[in-house]
C-alpha cells in the first residue's frame, strides 16, 4: 500500500519530445550565455543584441528556442518585451533538469567582456532616469502624485516601522528621498538618519523640506546608495524607488549591504500594471514587480522575506510595502521563494 501511495504522488516522467527541447536549448553554447546573462536581470531584445553582437532577427531565434522549452519568460514593458529567466516549475516533470541547468550556468563566470556591455546597458538605463529628473524636479511630486501619493501609504509603512525591534540609538537610510516628505516621520522614530540621492535637484527640495521641519538629527547626501560607500544602517527605507533603477535585481544585491547584521529594508513599490504613460509622465524604467520576483530578488540578496501590505488604490494601481530583513549574527539561514 505504500508503494501505490508512492506511485501515485510521484512526478510524470517528462516525455521525449520535452527532453528533446530542453536539450536544443542547452545545446547551444550562446544561448547557455544568454541564460547566464538573465541571472538576475532581465533585457529587451535591442539590449540583448547589444551585449551579445550579434542580429536582432537571430536572438529572436535563440530567444524562441529557450521560450519553447520554458526556459526564459516574457514581460511586457510597455511597447517593449522584456526577456527574463522562467523558475522550474515544482509540478514539471522536468524540474529538475530545469534546476540542474541553472545551477550550473550560476557556476560560471560571466565573461569580463560581456559584464561590461551589460554595465553598459545599466548607465544607458541610468541616465535616462539621471536626465528625467534634472528636466522634472520641480514638479515630480505632482506627476508621482498622479499614481500613488505619500498619504496613500504613510501610515503602512509606518505600521511596519513600528513593529520592529530598534536600538534606542538606531541609524535609518532613506534612498531617493524625493522631496523629503517621509524624514519628519523617520527623524521622530531614529537617532539618526541619512538621506541619499543622486539627483541633486531633488536633495535641495528634501533640504527645504528638512529646515522647515527643523530636522537636525537628518544628514542629507548627495550620493549613489548603490556604488558609493555608506555607513551600514538598523533601518533602510526605499518609497517609489526601484522602478527607477537601471536593475533592480541588482540593486537589492546593493542595498543589502547598507543592512546591519538584523537589520530590515522597507519596499513600497507598484504591483505590476500595464498603464505605460507612467513612464514619460513619472520616469518609470520598470512597470511594477511582481511580489514573487521582489521576494526570490530579496533572497539571492541574502534577505529573509518578512511582513507584507498590499493597498489597493482607486486609479487602478496596487501597491505592495515589503519588510525584508538581514538575518542576525551567526544566523545564516534564508527564506527561499
Amino acid at each position: 500500500m505504500h508503494n501505490s501511495a508512492a506511485v501515485l504522488i510521484a512526478p510524470s516522467s517528462p516525455s521525449l519530445d520535452d527532453l528533446a527541447l530542453l536539450a536544443k536549448a542547452a545545446g547551444d553554447a550562446l544561448r547557455l550565455r544568454i541564460l547566464r546573462a538573465l541571472a538576475n536581470d532581465s533585457f529587451g531584445v535591442l539590449e540583448l543584441t547589444q551585449v551579445f553582437a550579434t542580429t536582432q532577427s537571430g536572438m529572436s531565434h535563440h530567444l524562441k528556442v529557450l521560450a519553447q522549452a520554458g526556459l526564459v519568460a516574457t514581460r511586457r514593458e510597455g511597447n517593449a518585451i522584456f526577456y527574463r529567466r522562467a523558475l522550474p516549475q515544482t509540478d514539471s516533470p522536468l524540474a529538475a533538469a530545469h534546476s540542474g541547468l541553472l545551477q550550473s550556468l550560476d557556476s560560471q563566470t560571466l565573461e569580463p567582456e560581456l559584464c561590461a556591455k551589460i554595465a553598459q546597458i545599466h548607465a544607458q538605463r541610468a541616465a535616462i532616469s539621471r536626465d528625467y529628473f534634472a528636466r522634472v524636479a520641480d514638479k515630480f511630486q505632482a506627476q508621482q502624485d498622479l499614481i500613488a501619493s505619500l498619504p496613500q501609504y504613510h501610515d503602512s509603512v509606518l505600521s511596519l516601522l513600528d513593529s520592529l525591534n530598534l536600538p534606542a540609538e538606531a541609524h535609518a537610510i532613506e534612498v531617493g528621498p524625493g522631496d523629503g516628505a517621509f524624514l519628519p516621520a523617520l527623524a521622530r522614530r531614529f537617532a539618526r538618519v541619512s538621506a541619499l540621492d543622486n539627483s541633486a535637484a531633488m536633495l535641495e527640495q528634501a533640504r527645504q523640506h528638512c529646515a522647515q521641519a527643523g530636522l537636525n538629527n537628518v544628514s542629507l547626501q548627495l550620493a549613489d546608495a548603490l556604488s558609493d560607500p555608506c555607513e551600514p544602517a538598523d533601518c533602510v527605507v526605499l518609497n517609489m524607488v526601484l522602478h527607477h533603477l537601471p536593475a533592480p535585481a541588482e540593486a537589492l544585491q546593493q542595498l543589502s549591504r547598507l543592512l546591519k547584521p538584523g537589520a530590515s529594508l522597507l519596499l513600497t513599490e507598484l504591483c505590476p500594471h500595464d498603464q505605460a504613460w507612467a513612464r514619460d509622465a513619472c520616469g518609470d524604467l520598470w512597470l511594477g514587480f511582481e511580489q514573487d520576483d521582489l521576494a526570490q530578488w530579496a533572497a539571492h540578496a541574502g534577505l529573509r522575506n518578512a511582513d507584507s501590505v498590499y493597498v489597493g488604490l482607486r486609479n487602478g494601481f496596487q501597491l505592495q510595502i515589503r519588510h525584508f530583513q538581514r538575518p542576525p549574527a551567526g544566523d545564516a539561514s534564508i527564506h527561499r521563494p
